[in-house]
């Protein structure tokens, strides 16, 4: 039974994982190249770039492009297995740096990264020479692999990019899954991990369904589906998981801040449009203006704003506005915000007054401090109107007819 058919069905296309991989790359770059000097983020735009070659080089369309142009019959399998195994010693030289941090310098991970580089290297150097010294004259564009699982050199050549390929994915796979057990980690960071850690898990797949199939032509059978129908979808998934999991950290805090951010504009705006009233204008809005700096000019417009109602607001109207809401069963931190949100209103209203009929305001300037400390409390006490009408009804009642709680 060779479910080739089935799988075709659901084949990925060489092109989706190269355009996710090239999103998290433009969403590195910018970091990548003002902090060129850190070590972690060279590993990772290089992993990335390595990721996106991969797939390029492995489309059919480039392979049968390159063995055209160069001339010679089967070319793209050493690059293209060059690039896979650069990919892998990639890999571990981004988790060895990742989890020594940017400012290791030790000498284990000074050794540890040269080993890598080194072993990487003559791997690399190895499958060009086996290659050269192979008889491979037939053009494979999709079975290579299998084709050519038993011919002298070519089989070397393949089993040697398998294991090189494998043992860096099962070494970055382990230590990932051994960092998202860490205590202390980012929601967004260990979703990110996460990730990772599934996709170099399914590239193992791709590596054992290759092993499988090369297996299977030593020993006279043929589960060549496994290589030709199987992997590339599997490799593609495994692109499209690492490539979030680089992805979603940044984005992930991204998006949370800007939520944060439009949420806290969202709650100022009662306030800022009651205070606006008696203010001189509006905050200063620019086309070009990110949210941070909006909310930066919300806060500060409305804070000065009651700076300058500071002296309408009545101390003694606060203190029974917030017994009230005590009276009528509001926590401590409600309540206050309910007597500052009505001697906010009665303040602008005096405000008004007072500079409509030009009479300047006889109030004692109380302290603001807990005012100004408490200006969204205050805001969302404004969206309740309910409330603030209770407040005032139960704080209009002289003391001796309030009830008892």
């Amino acid at each position: 039974m060779d479910p080739s058919h089935f799988l075709a069905g659901i084949y990925i296309s060489f092109w989706i994982p190269i355009a996710v991989l090239a999103a998290a790359l433009a969403i590195k770059l910018p970091s990548i190249v003002t902090l060129w000097k850190d070590p972690l983020l060279r590993a990772v735009g290089g992993l990335l770039v390595l990721a996106c070659a991969v797939f390029v080089c492995a489309a059919p369309p480039t392979i049968t492009w390159t063995n055209r142009v160069t001339g010679v019959p089967n070319i793209s399998a050493p690059l293209l297995y060059s690039l896979v195994t650069a990919f892998g010693g990639s890999c571990l030289l981004m988790i060895t740096t990742w989890r020594g941090g940017a400012t290791d310098r030790s000498g284990a991970t000074r050794r540890a990264t040269r080993w890598i580089v080194g072993a990487y290297a003559g791997v690399i150097v190895a499958l060009w020479v086996l290659f050269a010294l192979a008889d491979a004259p037939v053009e494979r564009i999709r079975d290579l692999d299998t084709y050519y699982a038993r011919t002298p050199f070519m089989r070397e050549l393949i089993v040697l990019y398998l294991l090189a390929h494998t043992g860096a994915c099962l070494i970055t796979s382990k230590l990932i899954w051994n960092w998202i057990r860490t205590d202390g980690l980012d929601v967004w960071l260990r979703g990110g991990l996460k990730f990772l850690g599934v996709g170099y898990t399914v590239n193992l797949v791709y590596d054992a369904t290759k092993a499988v199939a090369v297996g299977a032509r030593w020993s006279g059978h043929d589960l060549d589906w496994l290589s030709t129908a199987l992997a590339p979808p599997v490799a593609s998934l495994s692109a499209v998981l690492i490539a979030v999991g680089f992805i979603l950290p940044h984005a992930g805090q991204y998006l949370h801040r800007r939520a944060r951010t439009r949420l806290g504009l969202w709650r100022l705006r009662p306030l800022y449009r009651l205070v606006r009233t008696v203010a001189d204008g509006r905050a200063p809005v620019r086309l070009r203006a990110t949210p941070e700096l909006r909310l930066m000019r919300r806060e500060t417009f409305i804070r000065d704003a009651l700076l300058h109602l500071a002296r309408f607001l009545d101390e003694d109207r606060r203190r029974t506005a917030y017994e009230a809401a005590v009276a009528l069963g509001f926590e401590a931190g409600r309540a206050r915000a309910l007597a500052h949100a009505v001697t906010v209103q009665d303040a602008v209203r005096t405000g008004r007054r007072t500079r409509r009929d030009d009479v300047t305001a006889l109030l004692v300037d109380p302290d603001t401090g807990n005012l100004l400390a408490e200006i969204e409390a205050v805001s969302r006490a404004l969206r309740r109107p309910g409330d603030i009408r209770a407040v005032r009804a139960v704080a209009a009642v002289p003391a001796e007819r309030v009830p008892a709680r």
